[in-house]
């Protein structure tokens, strides 16, 4: 008869450790795709887009002020556009409002993006933890 022994070590930091630094990995890719597709949502145009379509940008101001950041602790992703850059007149675009005593119908980018984009920001996270 033969006999065999065997050890197993488990080590759970490292196992929570490679599974962080995979979300994180993969939070950026979903961050960075999200921003792409807003970014490709937004037209250069003289005029005002359509009620309900993604708002134009005059001079492309809106696309350079889409950014995205991760936040590590919370491990979440933030997406939109920067306030340095356009302040709170997104607000009234996105959601529709006042600004500026002026009265803007919704017109709405970000919400639409993740809706559009969702399905294939799982797939961002297969064989994201990695030994």
């Amino acid at each position: 008869m033969v006999g065999t022994r065997v050890r197993i070590e488990f080590d759970p930091d490292a196992v929570r450790e490679a599974v962080r630094r995979g979300g994180l990995k993969s939070l950026r890719q979903a961050g960075a795709y999200v921003r792409k597709a807003a970014q490709h949502s937004v037209r250069k145009a003289p005029k005002a887009s359509a009620v309900g379509t993604p708002p134009h940008t005059r001079k492309g101001l809106l696309k350079r002020s889409l950014l995205f950041g991760v936040e590590p602790h919370r491990m979440a992703v933030v997406i939109g556009p920067a306030f340095q850059f356009v302040g709170i007149s997104m607000t009234a675009h996105e959601f529709g409002g006042t600004f500026r005593r002026r009265r803007y119908p919704k017109r709405p980018l970000m919400g639409p993006t993740l809706q559009k984009t969702a399905p294939n920001i799982s797939k961002m996270w297969a064989d994201s933890v990695k030994p």
